[in-house]
């Protein structure tokens, strides 16, 4: 009796954590693994979609399935926003989670774009400011070792930020320090943070900009940046592939 799909997802899968096909390699052409298992190949290639969808392999065009080889980037909670990174040394928070998980980086795995837009109703209640009003949109892309990882796209009131290097779309941080020590310098330090992360299947947009394989969901973060005196200096939108990432928090219970 032939197996289904789901079974033999799991048989692979089982093979890929054992190390029967170890890290960058390929799993047998769709053709070998129907006659291995006397399945049909329309099996074989459900199979495979399972395990793209939990981030085991990923489609390579001319090489076949190939084994991921890196584990998922470690994003760090509250300490990759830490003052001591930015303030008085050169860290900005992606370089500081590729730090915490032992990757190389360069300025350049972060692009971005800029462009003054009408806020919409999310980024005008975040910033309080009507809805349609003009702000400063600062959208980037990162990636890890070509790879990308995540999307980040913050906003800004245009009085805060106009003469800035945060307007500037060179790829890489905005300088030393980045854009959070861009604000400190304009009498905009921020001091507290509030993070909102829910789950959600990509947009179309989303699955080509980030190279999703099918049916892997995304991360979704909305940031808000306050100063000491609690106004709001920046509201970001985060989209994160779900499989590269594990989300890493350090705090203190509170009594």
């Amino acid at each position: 009796m032939s197996i289904g799909y789901r079974e033999l997802a799991t048989v692979l899968r089982d093979a890929i954590q054992r190390g029967d096909y170890p890290p960058e390699t390929t799993l047998p052409k769709q053709e070998e693994l129907a006659a291995e298992f006397q399945v049909n190949v329309n099996t074989v290639r459900k199979a495979i979609g399972v395990l793209e969808a939990e981030g085991l392999v990923t489609p390579v065009r001319r090489r076949g399935t190939v084994v991921r080889a890196r584990p998922p980037m470690k994003r760090l909670g509250a300490d990759r926003y830490a003052k001591n990174k930015w303030k008085y040394g050169d860290v900005v928070p992606f370089i500081a989670d590729r730090e915490a998980s032992g990757r190389s980086w360069q300025p350049t795995d972060q692009t971005q774009s800029v462009t003054k837009v009408e806020a919409d109703s999310e980024v005008a209640e975040a910033l309080g400011v009507p809805a349609g009003s003009p702000v400063y949109e600062r959208a980037r892309l990162v990636k890890d070792a070509g790879q990308p990882t995540h999307t980040l796209t913050s906003y800004y009131r245009p009085a805060d930020v106009e003469g800035t290097r945060l307007l500037d779309a060179t790829p890489g941080p905005a300088g030393r320090g980045g854009g959070f020590l861009v604000l400190t310098l304009r009498g905009l330090e921020p001091d507290t943070m509030t993070e909102t992360i829910h789950a959600r299947m990509p947009t179309p947009g989303e699955v080509a900009q980030l190279l999703l394989p099918a049916g892997e969901p995304v991360m979704v973060l909305l940031r808000r940046t306050f100063t000491a005196n609690g106004r709001v200096v920046e509201f970001a939108r985060g989209v994160h592939a779900a499989s590269r990432f594990s989300w890493s928090y350090t705090f203190k219970i509170p009594d």
